[in-house]
């Protein structure tokens, strides 16, 4: 009986509320996409966007600030990827993303790649910055500057800059060649 007493009671404070008349009803999904998929959908959904930027924003192995980066294909001569590592080749072009915000960065590096790929060039200079400082964690740039080239068909191969060209904070990215290369060199080549 005691608690047919407190349910009168409690029905009775709330005599007087009128439900209100909903018009709209927003679904939200349970699992809420996470940051990659929404990057994602939104390139896919520009329009006009030449190349779709598939460079990963998802989980990163971290890199000390320190670490030597060195990634090469298998194929890639050892003599050409030597030469690499020593900075023995002409650097074509240099992209400095050492103060770009994470995005531009992203994007800075899919879109020069991909030009320099497209401009015939074989060697490129790319300057991430050391990122002593950076949050969640030091060297952010860095990690995700080796990782992404990693993504990218068109690099073939990229090492740790010598100092004079910045040394941990850069890397020197060799690409391979384009089709109009390939095609020049199968003429050069061809046997008679």
């Amino acid at each position: 009986m005691y608690f047919e007493e407190d349910e009168t009671d409690f029905f009775a404070e709330f005599a007087d509320i009128k439900p209100l008349k909903q018009t709209h009803v927003d679904i939200v999904p349970l699992n809420k996409d996470s940051v990659g998929k929404q990057l994602l959908r939104q390139s896919i959904e520009m329009p006009g966007a030449l190349q779709r930027n598939y460079l990963s924003v998802e989980q990163v192995e971290p890199v000390d600030p320190y670490d030597y980066l060195s990634y090469k294909q298998s194929g890639v001569q050892d003599g050409v990827f030597k030469n690499l590592r020593l900075g023995k080749y002409k650097i074509e072009q240099v992209l400095n993303v050492q103060q770009y915000k994470f995005e531009a960065a992203r994007s800075a590096v899919f879109q020069h790649i991909l030009k320099a790929y497209e401009q015939g060039l074989r060697t490129i200079l790319i300057k991430h910055g050391l990122g002593l400082h950076n949050k969640p964690f030091p060297a952010v740039l860095k990690s995700y500057v080796n990782q992404w080239l990693q993504q990218m068909p068109q690099v073939i191969a990229f090492n740790t800059a010598q100092r004079q060209h910045g040394g941990y904070a850069a890397v020197y990215v060799l690409l391979k060649k384009n089709e109009v290369q390939k095609a020049n060199n199968r003429e050069v080549h061809r046997k008679a």
